[in-house]
């Protein structure tokens, strides 16, 4: 199996990723087109030059990556990717041979945790339009970072079942401190990840925004909802 877990930024990704890293039977690629991204576009993301220098920029060889032998000889691979990475030139038809899953978060919390890491946050940078999109072409399922973390045990179990994929006990936690498949640009955007060894509990009450933020998030608000009433 290989699956496609399509998310924003600041969406429980990362912990995702490392979920599915602590079973042994799969392989994980932290967002595999982000270089190409980067390259494409020009956008100034931090750590721009070092992404570039480590990680492969040509879309069309990630791509046959993605759908090429599987990593370190393990059954499964697990691809974590990001809708707004794929940009007018980028393949797509490998995701045809994927499990889909679209990941979502309230654009609120979104907003709030990614403006601590980078200012002027635009709607193309957290992705809602792109993650519909991307749903609308490619179908499967999806699944919300707050139902996860209100019951980990539970909604991965749901997950698994939806997809055909036996649960493991051991996608509830892993070790702290990082894993080996983290892109170059963990040092700027893994540091709570880095400490935690298992999914975060219950988020409290929607954060407060102000000024571009709101707007932002009104404008992202129709988007999320959408996939919220396909969600599991």
């Amino acid at each position: 199996m290989r699956i496609a877990m399509w998310s924003g930024p600041r969406n429980l990704s990362t912990a995702m990723m490392y979920a599915f890293a602590n079973r042994p039977d799969f392989a994980v690629w932290d967002e595999p087109f982000y270089a190409p991204y980067l390259a494409k576009t020009g956008s100034p993301h931090p750590m721009r030059d070092e992404i570039l220098a480590s990680h492969e920029t040509d879309p069309h060889k990630v791509a046959a990556a993605c759908i090429g032998p599987i990593p370190d000889g393990k059954a499964h691979f697990y691809l974590k990717s990001m809708p707004h990475h794929m940009v007018d030139g980028m393949p797509l038809d490998w995701a045809q041979d994927c499990v889909n899953i679209h990941l979502i978060r309230h654009p609120a919390r979104v907003i709030a945790s990614y403006g601590v890491k980078r200012e002027d946050v635009t709607s193309d940078d957290i992705g809602f339009a792109q993650q519909v999109a991307m749903f609308d072409k490619l179908g499967g399922i999806v699944i919300d970072s707050a139902d996860i973390r209100n019951d980990p045990a539970e909604m991965l179990h749901l997950m698994c079942d939806a997809i055909g994929l036996p649960f493991s006990d051991a996608m509830l936690s892993w070790p702290a401190g990082g894993h080996k498949a983290d892109g170059a640009w963990a040092p700027h955007w893994y540091g709570a990840v880095h400490k935690s060894t298992g999914f975060a509990g219950p988020e409290g009450p929607l954060p407060d925004l102000s000024g571009r933020d709101t707007a932002l998030m009104e404008e992202a608000l129709s988007h999320y909802e959408r996939l919220a009433r396909e969600k599991i």
